[in-house]
């Protein structure tokens, strides 16, 4: 079956079946959540899987493909593992993007601080990682809750066995 969408995929970059997928979304009046529930996984790693940031397995890739209309080939590509990140280096002008940033700026450095001072010298994974957004009424506006899940990983210096001073 041949998308209306898509066309061929020979030859398509993920970048340009990202473009197509969101059209696809918007075009049948689907929701990420609508597609998230299709294929049983949280929303925000749905949409960061079709947005390019994940690979899909092939029998959920086929759930998506079906629901948005693509060609079968998209199967394949969504499954590929990608380039993950993509941001750039500069800035994000994207309002809701650079607010991440912005957080980051002004609460990365304790962020930190606290994470070395609970854990010990590490990082929290974002390999082994959940992340999960929520909306939370308030009497002054609708709130934001955004919740990430990292695994604590210790930093550990292990020497090779043939690396000179290992003994």
């Amino acid at each position: 079956m041949r998308s209306r969408w898509l066309g061929m995929l020979e030859g398509m970059t993920r970048e340009q079946l990202t473009a197509e997928i969101i059209a696809a979304r918007l075009a049948k009046g689907l929701t990420w959540q609508q597609l998230a529930d299709a294929i049983d996984r949280p929303v925000v790693w749905t949409t960061a899987a079709l947005l390019g940031q994940h690979p899909i397995p092939a029998d959920k890739a086929r759930v998506l493909v079906d629901m948005l209309g693509l060609g079968d080939d998209a199967v394949a590509l969504l499954g590929s593992v990608p380039m993950r990140g993509g941001l750039p280096s500069a800035v994000p002008t994207d309002p809701t993007i650079y607010r991440f940033y912005e957080v980051l700026q002004v609460y990365g450095p304790a962020i930190k601080e606290v994470i070395h001072e609970q854990f010990g010298d590490g990082i929290m994974s974002a390999i082994n990682f959940s992340v999960d957004v929520q909306k939370k009424p308030h009497p002054d506006g609708d709130r934001v809750v955004v919740t990430l899940d990292g695994k604590y990983l210790p930093y550990d210096w292990t020497a090779s066995e043939e690396e000179p001073g290992a003994r």
